[in-house]
């Protein structure tokens, strides 16, 4: 679990296909620290497993269907990318919820500081005016939501420390929406009884 608090600004070193699955590699120093081997490292918002790793340098190995799925398939050697490790369990959440699991891949209409996102319609039930939503791994609050797109205000700080500050019109970004909209619709729909239905008796 993540808080869409994007700890370093990191690059993609290597790109390499190997059978069925693609191992990049990324250079970071303050999410390398500590990293071992099998711990969880979201990389713009996708949780991947680091599998190498060799001084600030660790590698992780992406599936097909994670490539399908987000903007890692765009990665080449140079490319920034936002890192963050799990949270600590009794550590601040400073943004919100983040899974690390994609919801899907958007296209920079506008880059930050207005920057403004299209999303898949499917998806645009769960955004809403001051909610959250994670772009690139990074928690920011919804200022409009459209059907097909939103936008979010991002202040100087998170731009000079996370990709917003090298994205431009055109760019893909990953998407997850809040986890809780998820749950409640899930619920809602059901329409079952639940032991916390405060009717009866």
């Amino acid at each position: 679990m993540f808080t869409g608090i994007v700890e370093e600004l990191g690059r993609c070193v290597s790109v390499e296909r190997r059978g069925t699955t693609t191992r990049l590699w990324f250079t970071a120093a303050v999410v390398s620290e500590d990293a071992r081997l099998g711990d969880s490292i979201a990389v713009n918002g996708c949780c991947l497993t680091v599998i190498e790793r060799s001084g600030q340098r660790w590698a992780a190995d992406a599936v097909d269907e994670t490539l399908a799925r987000t903007n890692l398939s765009a990665l080449g050697p140079g490319d920034r990318v936002n890192l963050e490790r799990p949270m600590a369990l009794g550590a601040r959440l400073g943004g919100h919820l983040v899974q690390g699991h994609v919801d899907g891949v958007g296209t920079v209409l506008e880059g930050a500081p207005h920057l403004r996102v299209t999303l898949d319609p499917g998806l645009a039930r769960y955004v809403v005016p001051k909610g959250s939503i994670a772009v690139d791994g990074c928690s920011l609050t919804v200022v409009e939501a459209g059907p097909t797109d939103f936008t979010c205000a991002v202040i100087p700080y998170t731009i000079s420390v996370t990709t917003f500050g090298h994205r431009r019109a055109g760019d893909l970004v990953n998407l997850e929406v809040d986890v809780v909209a998820k749950y409640v619709e899930r619920l809602v729909a059901a329409g079952s009884p639940t032991p916390y239905d405060l009717g009866g008796t």
